[in-house]
């Protein structure tokens, strides 16, 4: 289907009625990240973690899409969102939804709070100390916060201060003892101090770092009475926009995170009750045109929780899980390039260890047969094992070569930081595309192997990026196979030369052929279906907002299609609807790991799952953006074991789970499945049971993968799997 010929439909039928609003449908999504933060069967410190990634969550939401959506009534563009609204009539609808979202925000963390201090984790306010704590902390702001803040007056004869994105300052009320003046004072908390403050002794005390300076205000000001103060926050447009005759992409950057830095503000936060005339003040010299004005009554910055998260007590957080390393490579005496040689291999993060995916490039990089590694980097963290691998083989004498992507949102930096050192180390660091962001997950190895080459691929859904693989759940897919080699040398030549390939045998490339093969899947169940034959879709997914898909699955459903998709975050398709979508099912899962893996499977004339099924992992989700101005890949399953893995194991299990997942009802609410008869924990079910994919004779002689099962002749109804309770 063209590209935008969903949105033009919907136009036309009322979009309304047929898709839900994106921005609309993140909120929901992070109210769900929220509810954790109230589950009780959770430990107490990571519902708190899950609150402050809520807050995470929140904070980018607003500094990247409201932003832009106050952009737009800048720049008085009225294109309508595929669901018909303005971008006028979309920040009403966002800004009544983020301001219940922040209130349930501050009543969880209220709630917390107390149970936190039950359990000998106390957050300390305004309340009397005794003179042991009351002395350490005076010793504390003298020691190590008055030397890194500074006061500045608010008057016409000093300018008012830079305030930076998500910088916390405080306004002073003074009165000069010595001519009863009155005076007002701002405090800007530099970064490099602590959120929260831990003092000594076993028992966790904390204290917010702008209740610390408050309560030692007279020690800033000396010779003033405080009458009284109030804090506030401040959060910035932090987009970046590309400019399509950037000349040096590498300077662009470097000026335009600069930039974002002095972004115009779109939320100001104020804590409590704030004084009336000193938010004036703020609100003229920040310049609040188009902007949020959020009174919290509570903490400011919900995501500077983290830091408590950290504190030393297991018994309040999920039990420690190590990773298992593949079996099938271990048997080959850790040789990377003869496990892959025997056969393909799929490893399952974060249940399988992200180490695999290092030592196949720390192989390459000291093995003297491969010649040449090439690498995509889109987000690889600030301690990366990869960087320092492809560093090491480029110092061995080997050809290497990095697409760095730069636009990576918020990687920016530490990307230029990592392309700077790849160069001095001589890889050869490619920037890919001014207009679209290369994001795709691929390396591939090249070997000399019996008087010829072969290559080695990497195909991951997730970054290289050790932290993340430690939380999400992704595929890292190895292959050999000579024609996935050829067609990622094909997608190299592409992002490095812009040589368009003209034909690829098995990887789908965007912006080049991703959308039509996916849209050729889609026809063919439609074809079974109008046939008699069983029609089925499974998708995993983390997003789902492109309208051409979107109609694509609608004509689907009415055409007898059973659909079954999991999608974590955003959604805009309307599931359930009679004449539209009633054959579609869309859930949502959240738990203990982040679901991320991209996963389609298509029933190709058999019940699903079967072995006929055609089943594709990628980088991209369901969103224009992926097929449209993204350099991603649709990559084919066909090893049996790693079919079998895929599909009657992962996408099976996210489509049993019940205690982790919500069900997407037709008016654009969700709901949690809820109690089951026979519960099934996705999540758990994996830690507990190992891969089918890399655990080689231990297939034959270990412990026998549970099987799991759905019943026939419906969409993504979850059953009883066996063992009954997993």
């Amino acid at each position: 289907m063209e590209a935008g010929k969903g949105q033009a439909q919907a136009e036309r039928t009322g979009g309304a009625s047929r898709f839900f609003n994106r921005e609309l449908s993140w909120l929901s999504f992070n109210q769900r990240v929220l509810a954790e933060a109230c589950n009780p069967d959770y430990p107490l410190l990571e519902r708190l973690r899950f609150l402050s990634i809520s807050g995470s969550n929140l904070d980018e939401f607003l500094m990247v899409r409201v932003a832009g959506l106050y952009g737009q009534v800048r720049r008085r563009i009225e294109q309508t969102s595929i669901d018909g609204l303005t971008p006028t009539q979309q920040l009403a609808a966002i800004t009544e939804a983020v301001l219940a979202l922040e209130t349930a925000q501050q009543a969880v963390w209220l709630d917390l709070r107390q149970k936190l201090a039950a359990e000998g984790i106390a957050v300390l306010g305004s309340e009397r100390l005794g003179a042991g704590r009351s002395r350490w902390l005076r010793s504390f702001v003298n020691e190590h916060v008055l030397p890194v803040i500074t006061p500045q007056a608010i008057d016409p004869a000093h300018p008012f201060p830079f305030v930076a994105s998500q910088g916390i300052g405080i306004l002073f009320s003074l009165v000069r003892l010595a001519d009863g003046a009155p005076v007002m004072e701002m405090v800007l908390i530099p970064q490099q101090l602590p959120r929260f403050v831990r003092l000594p002794g076993d028992d966790a005390s904390y204290i917010a770092i702008e209740d610390l300076i408050c309560r030692h205000a007279g020690l800033l000001f000396p010779g003033f009475k405080v009458l009284g103060h109030g804090v506030f926050r401040v959060l910035r447009d932090s987009d970046i926009e590309i400019e399509e005759d950037a000349e040096d992409l590498v300077r662009y950057f470097r000026t335009a995170i600069q930039r974002r830095r002095r972004g115009s503000v779109v939320v100001l936060q104020l804590q409590g009750q704030f004084d009336p005339a000193a938010e004036q003040l703020l609100r003229t010299q920040l310049g609040l045109d188009h902007a949020l004005v959020i009174h919290s009554p509570g903490l400011i910055g919900i995501s500077g929780l983290a830091t408590i998260v950290d504190e030393d007590r297991p018994e309040l957080k999920f039990e420690p899980y190590s990773p298992r390393y593949p079996e099938r490579i271990r048997e080959h005496d850790g040789d990377c390039f003869a496990a892959i040689r025997e056969k393909d291999i799929v490893i399952h993060h974060p249940y399988e260890s992200f180490e695999v995916v290092v030592d196949f490039l720390h192989q390459a990089a000291s093995d003297p047969e491969v010649v040449a590694i090439k690498q995509t980097l889109y987000r690889a963290g600030k301690q990366s094992a990869v960087i320092a691998a492809l560093i090491a083989a480029a110092e061995a004498g080997k050809s290497v070569t990095a697409v760095v992507e730069l636009k990576a949102r918020f990687d920016e930096e530490q990307n230029l930081l990592w392309a700077s050192q790849l160069e001095r180390a001589g890889v050869q660091v490619i920037y890919g595309f001014v207009d679209w962001k290369t994001h795709a997950k691929v390396s591939m190895v090249v070997r000399r192997e019996n008087g010829g080459y072969r290559t080695y691929c990497h195909f991951g859904t997730g970054n290289y990026h050790p932290v993340t693989a430690r939380i999400y759940t992704d595929l890292s897919f190895f292959t050999a196979d000579p024609r996935m080699g050829r067609d990622a040398a094909r997608l190299f030549n592409f992002i490095t030369g812009y040589v368009e390939p003209r034909r690829t045998e098995l990887l789908a490339i965007s912006p080049l052929g991703l959308r039509a093969r996916l849209g050729e899947c889609i026809a063919a169940e439609i074809a079974n279906a109008r046939a008699g034959r069983p029609a089925a879709i499974w998708a995993k997914m983390n997003s789902l907002t492109d309208p051409d898909l979107i109609e694509q699955l609608y004509e689907a459903s009415n055409a007898g299609v059973r659909i079954s998709l999991a999608v974590r975050g955003i959604c805009c398709l309307r599931p359930g609807v009679p004449g539209m979508s009633e054959r579609i099912t869309v859930k949502s899962i959240i738990g203990r790991f982040l679901e991320h893996s991209r996963i389609w499977a298509f029933a190709n004339g058999a019940d699903l799952p079967s072995a006929r099924a055609r089943v594709y992992i990628s980088s991209a989700d369901g969103m224009s953006r992926n097929f449209d101005r993204r350099v991603e890949v649709l990559v084919p399953i066909r090893n049996r074991t790693v079919h079998d893995q895929v599909l009657d194991q992962v996408m099976v299990a996210n489509l049993l789970d019940t205690e982790q997942s919500w069900l997407l009802a037709a008016d654009g609410t969700y709901q949690r499945i809820g109690k089951a008869e026979n519960p099934f924990n996705l999540h758990r079910y994996f830690m507990t049971n190992p891969s089918l994919s890399g655990r080689g004779a231990a297939l034959d002689h270990g412990r026998k993968v549970p099987k799991l099962a759905l019943r026939r002749g419906g969409a993504a109804v979850p059953v009883t799997p066996d063992p009954k309770r997993l």
